[in-house]
């Protein structure tokens, strides 16, 4: 994503009305979902507006999409984490991070950014939880909406 010159400024995603800029961010996460490829069952969160750090809250935004994957079988996701670190660079996703959280249970967590579509996501896969679940948590850089509109 392109990076803004301050420190720890969210990338910028370009120009985009809200209601693309979501259906985007659920694209992404319909893709991420595909590549999980396990059946299952999904929270059925929808698509988040945030503000950007620092700038206008009527011009500028992000989203966000927070799920949590729960497979059918659940020994199946042994080793899902492993396959998507491998399978992610394939569709356009860089991995910048897998390692353990800072949890109690050291959850294995992956964080890849997808530059050509903005977005970021960061799975963790919940393996002391009962069923074991993955949480899936995707971002997108921050949007301008078009001269003359405002954040909806």
């Amino acid at each position: 994503m392109t990076e803004d010159t301050t420190p720890a400024a969210t990338p910028t995603a370009g120009v985009s009305s809200t209601d693309q800029a979501i259906g985007t961010t659920k694209s992404v996460s319909s893709e991420l979902y595909d590549l999980i490829g396990l059946k299952g069952t999904t929270t059925k969160a929808g698509v988040g507006l945030d503000e950007c750090a620092g700038k206008d809250p009527e011009k500028y935004f992000s989203t966000f999409h927070t799920w949590t994957f729960t497979p059918a079988e659940p020994g199946r996701l042994d080793g899902v984490m492993e396959r998507l670190r491998d399978e992610l660079p394939a569709k356009g996703w860089k991995v910048v991070g897998f390692e353990p959280d800072t949890s109690r249970n050291k959850n294995l967590r992956l964080t890849a950014d997808h530059d050509a579509r903005k977005h970021s996501v960061r799975i963790t896969y919940w393996a002391q939880d009962e069923p074991p679940k993955l949480n899936v948590s995707v971002v997108s850089g921050c949007y301008q909406v078009p001269e003359g509109e405002t954040v909806e």
